[in-house]
């Protein structure tokens, strides 16, 4: 059975992207291509199921917004 989950995709001050899964806590993977950071977050979310066993959080994606605050 086919799976989704939703995958965070930021960059790092070096440059590095940074995958990371918010239905499963701790799964995450950095890379310096977006081509292969697709493939390193999948074998993360694999890896995950086969270590943890959990079902992952029921969460559903709704959008990312960026705040600014006085530094």
């Amino acid at each position: 059975m086919a799976r989704q989950f939703d995958v965070v995709i930021e960059r790092d001050e070096e440059g590095m992207y940074v995958a990371s899964v918010p239905q499963l806590p701790g799964c995450h993977t950095d890379s310096p291509s977006l081509d292969e950071i697709m493939v390193e977050i999948r074998e993360a979310i694999q890896l995950y199921h086969e270590v943890e066993g959990q079902e992952p959080n029921n969460l559903e994606f709704i959008g990312i917004q960026r705040v600014t605050i006085a530094a």
